[in-house]
């Protein structure tokens, strides 16, 4: 490898930290994790010289109500000058990564450390065994995060809250029956081909070593409700859903060229970011042009991949988020991946396990492991990672590339929010109509394993959007054996009928 410009940012260690035990008291809270999975990542890189050069922690928020982690997890390194910087939940995880890079590349730093986890199976297993755990509540008057990325942007409209509908699982299986009816699937093929796919990403997850559930899943146990796996939002069941209640957590060492060749790392594990582009555009789902895809994917994507000079077909790997099957499918349609590119490293998020808002950095540390062994899918000696990610219901996004080799441009970043704007503008909503309007995507909500109601979002004649509720039995028990999107209903203001 030839020499690099000094500023070049450089992955140079990763570290995860996972326990499983079900004696609560036996298990770490968050921040100590995340501790454990720098000093892992420290290991990694060879050199435990890092933790006190490290100028800066970013840590995106969990479930835990820490005031300031990164002051928390400083502390314990043994470097308390460096920054303390926290994201909002709502702010792309991968912008912390991103944000990171930049500043090497300026010359602004030369070590920074980007961590997240959770504990939420301590605190599960706390409750059924009835020994409830607390987390370390940090004083008062201790101070504020050095930067506090924040978030306030609308992630639902007033009708989809007076509809009901909040949940994540809701939402994104309302965005599946739009992808199944553009694809022009029955229901019943599409149930087995998201069954499939799952059950493939459970293989994958068998073969992380990280990976929080390492047992192949069938995909008759993925598609079909049982005592184990609830149906929660028609088609999805428990197996197609994230899993939060994990202990979790992984750290990204990020240097400059300068720094690591200066402490001797050894350079056969160095990954290199390549590019990354974001939206941070925000429309409703129900407001959104089309709810299968997302002009916000597809310009990340495309403009990461310009600016690292490279095409969708170049990529070995991906990473592609995962909450979902929506999601995940909804970027490779939109990415255009070559058919031999594998959609997750990982195993996603209902087996790798899915710690709330950290899940992406997980990705992007086990793409590090993945570019550091093997060749390209070209048999080329140059391997590309992509990892994207999302925020709110498919309201921002981000792609970032990755390699074992450097580009010759170095690291380069573009944030395409104007753009995305300016092609997505939000549809006019009314909650106040009544007469025929066609279903463009719905859902089964379901209770104890019977169906509770349908939500529906709805196109009027004039152009706007409603969304709809129904209780009615028998159009429930239609709605999951029949395809209802494209099909006209007769809207009564807030709910619907056949």
């Amino acid at each position: 490898m030839k020499e690099l410009p000094p500023n070049t940012p450089v992955i140079v260690g990763i570290g995860f930290e996972q326990e499983t035990s079900e004696d609560p008291t036996q298990c770490a809270e968050p921040w100590q994790l995340m501790v454990r999975a720098v000093r892992r990542a420290a290991a990694d890189a060879g050199s435990e010289a890092l933790l006190a050069l490290i100028e800066s922690i970013s840590v995106p928020q969990g479930m835990w109500e820490y005031r300031n982690p990164g002051r928390l997890i400083a502390d314990a390194l043994g470097c308390p000058s460096a920054r303390s910087i926290l994201s909002d939940l709502g702010v792309l995880q991968l912008s912390l990564l991103s944000d990171l890079c930049r500043a090497i590349a300026a010359g602004e730093q030369q070590v920074g450390v980007i961590t997240g986890g959770e504990a939420k199976f301590r605190e599960l297993r706390g409750v059924i065994v009835g020994q409830p755990v607390a987390n370390t509540e940090q004083p008062q008057d201790t101070p504020l995060p050095d930067v506090h990325h924040t978030s306030s942007d609308p992630w639902a409209s007033e009708l989809e809250a007076r509809a009901g509908l909040a949940s994540p699982v809701e939402l994104f299986a309302i965005m599946e029956s739009a992808l199944r009816h553009a694809e022009g699937l029955d229901v019943d093929r599409h149930r087995d081909r998201i069954a499939q796919l799952y059950s493939r990403f459970s293989e994958v997850a068998a073969g992380n070593p990280h990976a929080w559930r390492r047992q192949p899943v069938s995909p008759q146990a993925v598609r079909d409700p049982s005592p184990r796996n609830a149906m929660l939002a028609f088609p999805y069941t428990k197996r197609h859903s994230s899993q939060w209640n994990v202990n979790q957590a992984v750290a990204i060492l990020v240097c400059s060229a300068a720094r690591a060749a200066g402490l001797g790392l050894e350079r056969d594990g160095w990954i290199f970011p390549l590019a990354a582009a974001q939206s941070k555009h925000v429309v409703p789902l129900a407001q959104q042009q089309r709810l299968h895809t997302h002009p916000g994917t597809v310009l990340s994507g495309e403009r990461a991949l310009t600016l690292a000079g490279i095409s969708a077909r170049d990529v070995d790997a991906a990473e592609l988020y995962s909450c979902f099957p929506a999601a995940i499918q909804s970027f490779a349609l939109d990415l255009k991946l070559a058919e031999t590119c594998p959609w997750t490293v990982t195993g996603a998020m209902p087996f790798a396990g899915g710690p709330y808002n950290s899940f992406s950095l997980e990705g992007v540390a086990r793409m590090v492991e993945v570019l550091r062994g093997g060749e390209g899918d070209d048999g080329s000696a140059r391997r590309i990672g992509l990892v994207s990610n999302l925020s709110g219901i498919f309201g921002k996004q981000a792609c970032a590339l990755f390699s074992n080799l450097p580009n010759a441009d170095g690291y380069r970043y573009e944030d395409v929010t104007a753009e995305v704007a300016a092609c997505d503008l939000p549809l006019p909503l009314d909650g106040d109509y009544v007469g025929p309007a066609t279903i463009v995507g719905y859902t089964v909500v379901f209770a104890g394993g019977v169906p509770s109601h349908a939500i529906a979002i709805c196109d009027t004649p004039a152009g706007r959007r409603t969304v709809v509720r129904s209780e009615d039995h028998a159009l429930l028990e239609s709605m999951t054996k029949e395809e209802f999107c494209g099909r006209v209903v007769q809207v009564t203001g807030a709910a619907f009928g056949p």
